[in-house]
């Protein structure tokens, strides 16, 4: 059933969901990154973004995401940080405002291939086009926008966004449960193998484990 429903999301076009069409974004582009915790190495294997128009910009992004493992293993994956800035990432000029992302990555510390549905609210987008008075670090106060979206992935299958901008402190919007991808890593295409771990990444996690539940 759950496979059914993910199905039928996928291919449901978003006019025929949301109704009633939202203003542009006021600013040219916005930014999508992905990180995740220390060590917990991953892969995106596809990440597909559906706007506000219900155009959909599938492969928007691929590839590895920002992963701090410094090789003496001093550092922590336990837990979200405090701060969430932006992680590897890509502009997206020419989509509205994010109303569903589509995310199957590898999560290569256990090994694992997860998929996920990510419906952006309407409350999340109306603070994107939200102009505020902000300090930042380096011109002062200035009035700016909160123009970047960025998802934490997690080994377990855990999917956390943020909205925030060059001046702004994350603000978390929702958390979800991936589901295991019933076809493997590359859709079956490399015999149930993974991509394999960092040196360090592997090194951590012989020694200290994976912290489930604290993500």
């Amino acid at each position: 059933m759950k496979r059914l429903l993910l199905a039928l999301a996928l291919l449901t076009p978003w006019p025929a969901l949301c109704g009633e069409a939202e203003p542009p974004k006021p600013f040219n582009a916005w930014y999508l990154s992905f990180f995740a915790p220390d060590y917990m190495d991953v892969w995106l294997e596809t990440v597909d973004v559906t706007d506000t128009r219900g155009i959909t910009f599938t492969e928007a992004m691929k590839g590895t995401v920002s992963i701090h493992q410094p090789e003496d293993g001093s550092g922590d994956p336990t837990g979200w940080p405090e701060y969430v800035g932006a992680g590897a990432g890509v502009h997206l000029n020419r989509m509205e405002l994010p109303q569903r992302i589509f995310v199957r990555w590898q999560s290569l510390a256990e090994p694992q291939t997860y998929r996920a549905i990510l419906d952006v609210p309407h409350s999340a987008r109306e603070l994107m086009r939200k102009p505020e008075k902000v300090k930042c670090p380096i011109s002062g106060w200035a009035t700016d926008y909160r123009n970047a979206v960025t998802i934490g992935l997690a080994p377990g299958g855990i999917a956390k966004l943020w909205v925030s901008g060059p001046c702004f402190k994350g603000t978390e919007i929702l958390r979800v449960q991936a589901e295991i991808e019933p076809k493997g890593p590359y859709q079956g295409l490399s015999e149930g193998r993974h991509r394999p771990l960092e040196p360090a990444a592997k090194a951590y996690i012989e020694q200290q484990g994976i912290p489930y539940g604290s993500w």
